[in-house]
């Protein structure tokens, strides 16, 4: 068994009270400690390693400043608080990091008290931390501090935008940490990203403006109105001298930085300044993301989240096969790079995730044709509608459960015109370790009640090619194609780009006693099944493609042939693809019996995929039991 490192600070350190004790003088060294503990963990329990190296300095602060829990620190997407996990009683379960019944992949109030509010998706902690704070001053806790930690890729989000518009006009003594360390995923993009690169406010100006205003405070000279008339005269007399505008100022909203956000000492002296300030206040802290490990300082997307490495050399333990089938989202790339080729009209949209969903193949050769939005699924498919609008055939890529950001502007701004955009749901189905805010299981039943929307799953990596093929073929209006994570089945995945008629499925082989209806990858499994049947059942296998609109003329050939038909869906078993057939075949006057095979009411927590399809289910064992039971 390896030995385990022993740290001299890190190892007292249990819970934040123990972080306490500490003078300032020791910080460094426990910042140092921590980051060679995450380092460690991850290289052996892959997990989001990057961002959360970037924010340790700030981490720690936050912590030795801050009465947690019961001052309350609402983190802006999961994957900077790794070091927040360590420090509030999670370190020795730590390698069980993001392993199924182990450490949550991302902070939630069901594992800790320390952990306040949800943060898978990003853009939401100023709202929340805005709710909290107001809470407290309706319900008697106006002493208790509400901290915001946002990272510049989540400040694009619409949402964080709402929120600070409602900061600026509710009474409130919010802190947002703005961790700007010039990425999200990928490198951040857009005029936020450019705007905070260049911001800048002289802090002994801000020492002199904090001293001086809590002196006019202690005299009387202060009231609210006065201060939001002084405030506007201050703001607008910098913006002159320094030739620059300032958003958070402009929205009453004070600024302070920005700061080496690595600085330990100097952080924790600006939250101490900070802590006791009345009204809402932003502070603006430089990061760097893979802080002290150098392989991830250099290229921070790879290192967002690298699989297994060796800590010492920092070389990546990835495998590679040739003669493994390809990710579907490569395919999805490469596919779309030759689409475009022959199509002008095409073009590449994409929120924050061009590496992620491999539109950076694409990006690469066609820079004027393709467009990373930032962390913005809304503006993203309405972006999409516009140029749809106007005569272009966007494909707009986004992973299933971030599309649920997008829900009204799918309907508004797409489907209600009937546009010819190609939405592309990368990573639907149960996407395995990043658990419940991440699997993609809610998009077709979602979706299936829009008029207007030609819905579709591809069971294989050449049928992902002849849908995507057909969606930008002339008069096909708005269409969605949804496919996994990971890699598809087909070693040979090239093939001839053929149309697939829409609303037609396929029978894939017949049988006599029981009619399987599958959609998309899963499809697969039930082959698999029935191969391991050895003829105990005469199995017919329908593979439905489309799950808006169905295959009629195939639903009534099974409707008249079968008297048991199962269905089957790597989605929300309520209202999904096998509630869509259910409902044909009541409306057409049959009667068969009906097994819909999904996902249960219930959120499904974080495992591996197999893990995660044998939980519900969906496994090719259940798969078999469900076909063998005549029930």
């Amino acid at each position: 068994m390896e030995e385990k490192e022993q740290f001299e600070l890190l190892d007292h350190i249990k819970l934040p009270t123990d972080l306490r004790k500490l003078s300032i003088e020791q910080l460094p060294e426990l910042c140092d400690e921590l980051r060679r503990d995450i380092i460690n963990k991850v290289s052996v329990n892959p997990g989001h390693l990057a961002s959360s190296l970037g924010a340790i300095e700030i981490t720690v602060a936050l912590h030795y400043v801050f009465d947690t829990p019961d001052d309350r620190i609402v983190w802006d997407v999961g994957h900077q608080a790794y070091g927040h996990k360590m420090l509030t009683g999670r370190r020795e379960a730590f390698c069980t990091n993001r392993k199924l019944h182990g450490v949550r992949p991302f902070p939630t109030p069901v594992e800790s008290e320390y952990d306040t509010f949800t943060c898978g998706h990003a853009s939401n902690s100023i709202s929340a931390a805005l709710g909290m704070a107001v809470a407290a001053k309706k319900t008697g806790q106006a002493a208790r501090h509400v901290v915001a930690v946002i990272g510049d890729g989540a400040m694009s989000g619409g949402l964080a935008f709402e929120g600070l518009n409602n900061v600026s006009s509710t009474p409130n003594d919010l802190l947002i940490v703005l961790n700007d360390n010039d990425m999200s995923i990928d490198r951040a993009v857009g005029g936020m990203e450019k705007y905070l690169l260049y911001l800048d406010t002289n802090e002994t100006y801000n020492r002199m403006r904090f001293k001086a205003s809590q002196w006019l405070h202690s005299k009387g000279y202060l009231s609210e109105s006065r201060k939001k008339g002084i405030l506007r005269l201050n703001n607008a007399i910098k913006s002159a001298l320094s030739h620059q505008q300032n958003i958070f100022e402009g929205m009453n909203i004070r600024y302070f930085g920005p700061f080496d956000g690595h600085n330990i000492k100097e952080i924790v002296r600006v939250f101490r300044q900070l802590k006791e300030m009345k009204g809402p206040k932003l502070l603006h802290l430089h990061t760097t993301k893979g802080k002290g490990f150098e392989p991830a300082e250099k290229e921070a997307t790879i290192w967002h989240a690298p699989g297994k490495f060796d800590p010492a050399t920092g070389e990546r333990l990835t495998q590679t096969n040739d003669h493994e089938p390809p990710r579907f989202q490569d395919v999805f790339g490469h596919t779309l790079l030759e689409l475009a080729r022959s199509n002008p009209k095409i073009v590449g949209v994409t929120p924050a995730m061009p590496t992620g969903c491999s539109m950076n193949i694409m990006m690469k050769e066609m820079p004027d044709r393709t467009f990373d939005v930032g962390i913005a699924e809304g503006h993203a498919v309405t972006f999409s509608g516009g140029m749809a609008k106007d005569g272009l055939v966007p494909f707009c890529n986004i992973y299933s459960s971030f599309s649920q950001r997008a829900y009204d502007n799918v309907i508004h701004d797409v489907a209600l015109l009937n546009l010819p955009v190609v939405l592309c749901l990368d990573r639907a189905g149960l996407v395995g370790e990043d658990g419940p805010t991440h699997h993609g299981v809610f998009d077709i039943a979602a979706l299936r009640s829009i008029p207007h929307l030609t819905i579709a799953s591809p069971m294989d990596e050449h049928e992902l090619r002849r849908l995507m093929y057909t969606a930008q073929l002339p008069d096909k209006g708005a269409f969605v194609i949804r496919y996994p994570r990971g890699r598809g089945v087909l070693i040979d995945w090239k093939c001839p780009l053929e149309e697939v008629p829409v609303g037609t499925g396929r029978r894939l082989r017949d049988g006599t006693d029981v009619a399987v209806l599958s959609v998309g990858p899963i499809g697969n499994r039930v082959e698999e099944a029935i191969r391991s049947l050895n003829g105990a059942r005469s199995v017919a296998h329908y593979d439905m493609r489309y799950i808006k609109p169905l295959d009629e003329a195939l639903l009534s050939e099974i409707g008249a042939r079968f008297g048991r038909i199962i269905t089957i869906e790597d989605g929300m078993r309520n209202g999904g693809f096998g509630s869509a057939v259910l409902e044909w075949m009541s409306d057409h006057n049959y009667r068969p019996q009906i097994t819909r095979m999904g996902i249960d009411d219930n959120f499904v927590e974080h495992g591996s995929v197999e893990q995660l399809y044998e939980i519900v289910g969906l496994d090719v064992e259940s798969i078999k039991n469900n076909i063998m039971n005549e029930d």
